[in-house]
C-alpha cells in the first residue's frame, strides 16, 4: 500500500520545498493546488512518486474527490497544510473581497484536514499546519491575515485536545516571513529589499521535515521558526 505526503499549496512558496524536500527523501507526494500550469511543471520536475490534483481548496468536492482518489490504492500518513492567501492594508480598507480571499487557507485547513481524517480513520497520521508569527502577534496591516491565522491556531488547538493520547500527532509551525512570491502582489507593504532578508523557504522546509519525519512521535507540537 503506498503511503502519501499529502501537502496543500505545494506548487509555489514554502510548499513547493516542502515537495521537493519530502520527494529528496523518498517519499511519495500529492500536491493539492490551483494552479494547473504549475502543476504540469511540477509532474516534469517528479516523473515518478508524485501527483497532484489542480483545484480551489474551498471547494468542498474538489477536496472529497481528490483525497478518495490518493485512498483507492494507499493512505495518507502525513498531512502538511501550506497553502495561505493574504491581504496587507489598513484596517478601513479592507473589501468583502478581501475578506473572502483572506479566509481561504483557514477554509481549505479544515476541508482537507476533515476529508483526511475521515478516509484514514482517525489514526497513524501526522498534521502539520503552517501557520505564521502573524498567529501569535497583532500588526497593524495585517489584520484580516491575523485573523486567519488565529482562526488556524485556534483549529490547531482544537486538533491536538481532540487527539490527544492517540495515534493522531498535530503539530503547529509558526515561521516568520519567508522569501517567496507571497509577497509578489503586496510590494507596496513588503518591498523587495526587505524579502530579501526574509527566512530561505527551503531552510525552512528541512528544519520542517526533520522534526516530523522521525519514527518517534514528534519531538514537540508546536514549532517556531524565526530569523536570528
Amino acid at each position: 500500500m503506498k503511503e502519501y505526503v499529502l501537502i496543500t499549496g505545494g506548487s509555489s512558496g514554502l510548499g513547493l520545498e516542502l515537495v521537493k524536500e519530502c520527494h529528496a527523501r523518498g517519499l511519495t507526494v500529492c500536491n493539492l493546488s490551483k494552479n494547473p500550469d504549475k502543476i504540469s511543471k511540477l509532474y516534469e520536475m517528479f516523473p515518478e512518486r508524485f501527483v497532484a490534483f489542480a483545484g480551489d481548496l474551498t471547494d468542498h468536492e474538489y477536496v472529497s474527490q481528490s483525497v478518495a482518489k490518493l485512498f483507492e490504492d494507499g493512505r495518507v500518513t502525513l498531512l502538511i497544510n501550506s497553502a495561505e492567501r493574504g491581504v496587507f492594508k489598513s484596517p478601513a480598507d479592507y473589501t468583502p473581497e478581501d475578506v473572502e480571499t483572506s479566509l481561504q487557507g483557514l477554509s481549505g485547513m479544515e476541508l482537507v484536514t476533515t476529508a483526511v481524517l475521515k478516509a484514514s480513520e482517525e489514526h497513524d497520521l501526522k498534521i502539520v499546519n503552517i501557520l505564521s508569527s502573524a498567529a501569535r502577534t497583532g500588526k497593524p496591516k495585517e489584520a484580516l491575515y491575523c485573523a486567519a491565522k488565529w482562526g488556524e491556531r485556534g483549529y490547531t488547538e482544537a486538533l491536538k485536545a481532540a487527539y490527544a493520547d492517540t495515534s493522531v500527532k498535530v503539530v503547529a509551525v509558526y515561521p516568520s516571513g519567508m522569501n517567496t512570491a507571497f509577497w509578489e502582489t503586496s510590494r507596496d507593504y513588503i518591498p523587495t529589499e526587505k524579502s530579501d532578508t526574509f527566512l530561505d523557504p527551503a531552510q525552512v522546509a528541512k528544519l520542517i521535515l526533520d522534526n516530523v519525519m522521525q519514527e518517534s512521535e514528534l519531538i514537540d507540537d508546536e514549532q517556531i521558526i524565526k530569523r536570528n
